[in-house]
């Protein structure tokens, strides 16, 4: 930005098919909501765009307008036979009175606001809904993920964030898949990159998938308290009521939920994704769990010892159950189903990579949580590190007491 005018009226490249999680708001000329006034500025109108508001616009067709006021800094990506002409004062239908149409502030549209974004196939087609869903700050794009904002749209975001490199296994963008660090870099140096994406945090591409069959930790924990901010400021600023009295507080979830979570320790055996398929064809799919919905991914829970929380944070497997059922009856499926599960882990769990479960429900009928556990092998890693520290505690008294300093 400057004083000066600085503006590109560009040509498009091709567009491609978009992959995994996608943009949803745009800044084209020709979408109504972009408008003050709900609708596209017509021949009789006088277009604004805010002087000292940087934008990137999209325009798909020939427009005649009265007046058009440019910001200082921005850019009109024109589509085949797009263009701009001064209005001759013909009649237009539809247009029959003229004003003042002013450009919406796509400013405020924040990176980590999970409303504004959509799981997409990678066809570039919308997920079709299922049992399966995110908790929240894996609704954002996670550091192994795929973003994709639309082909045949302009957009700005801001990338505003608690942690100085936001990574990314690729970003496409107008149809261009950018899936190398230098594919990256050479799009950042043009001239569009400082108009789309503004803001503290920088994005960096890595092109590298999830190393982990166990999976990979998202990576959004230090913005958690931004997407919640964003989250709740555009459902009224508070979490709904839940009908449990004593909800779960799941790892990476804004609000408390009715139902039931599941923690699993696991071994190098264990396959996330495999696992996930495994409770969707035999637990899921059955009638009964008809209105029951799943998240499953690795998440890092801080450890403590002595209730002192440590600096590390040991690595497992959360489950989240929820379910349809209102009043007393909110999370009781997700309960029995719950229960399945661990009552599967006890029968086959050591053949699926999993070591041990530890079980919390809430439903709308109890007044507590409730909380039970499983392990797969007789001595757990919780065993062991109590053994240790107790040999440890043994060898201190008995060192001191050969040395004189205990009696």
């Amino acid at each position: 930005s400057g004083t000066g005018l600085n503006w590109c009226f560009c040509s498009l490249p091709a567009a491609t098919a978009a992959v995994y999680k996608q943009w949803i708001p745009n800044t084209n000329f020709e979408t109504a909501s972009n408008w003050d006034k709900g609708r596209v500025p017509c021949a009789r109108d006088v277009v604004h765009f805010e002087k000292d508001k940087v934008v990137s616009v999209l325009v798909r067709s020939p427009h005649a307008l009265t007046d058009m006021y440019l910001p200082l800094n921005g850019e009109f990506l024109l589509a085949a036979g797009a263009a701009f002409t001064a209005f001759d004062g013909s009649w237009d239908p539809g247009c029959d009175s003229g004003g003042t149409a002013r450009f919406a502030d796509a400013e405020h549209r924040s990176w980590f606001d999970p409303t504004l974004w959509q799981d997409v196939l990678p066809s570039g087609e919308l997920r079709p809904g299922g049992p399966i869903f995110s908790v929240d700050e894996e609704r954002v794009p996670c550091r192994f993920d795929d973003v994709i904002f639309q082909p045949g749209t302009s957009f700005r975001v801001n990338t505003d964030s608690s942690q100085p490199v936001i990574h990314l296994r690729s970003i496409s963008v107008m149809g261009q898949e950018l899936n190398t660090p230098s594919s990256w870099a050479g799009y950042l140096g043009g001239r569009s990159a400082p108009l789309q994406f503004h803001g503290n945090g920088t994005l960096q591409v890595t092109g590298t998938a999830c190393p982990d069959k166990s999976g990979c930790a998202c990576g959004n924990t230090l913005d958690g308290p931004r997407i919640c901010a964003a989250l709740l400021r555009a459902s009224g600023r508070q979490c709904p009521e839940p009908a449990c009295q004593s909800p779960l507080q799941p790892l990476g979830h804004c609000c408390g939920v009715c139902g039931a979570t599941i923690n699993l320790d696991f071994t190098p055996d264990f396959d996330l994704q495999k696992y996930q398929d495994k409770l969707v064809q035999e637990l899921l799919s059955q009638p009964k769990y008809a209105g029951v919905q799943m998240a499953m991914s690795k998440v890092h829970k801080a450890q403590t010892l002595l209730g002192l929380v440590s600096r590390s944070a040991a690595p497992l497997i959360q489950i989240v159950l929820i379910d349809d059922r209102a009043g007393a009856q909110a999370g009781t499926a997700a309960e029995q189903l719950a229960a399945d599960i661990m009552q599967s882990i006890a029968q086959h769990g050591e053949a699926l990579g999993i070591s041990s479960g530890k079980m919390e429900v809430a439903t709308g009928s109890s007044a507590s949580r409730q909380v039970g556990s499983h392990a797969v092998s007789r001595i757990t890693a919780g065993t062991v590190m109590g053994l240790l520290f107790s040999l440890l505690l043994l060898g201190g008294i008995l060192f001191l007491y050969r040395k004189g300093k205990l009696r």
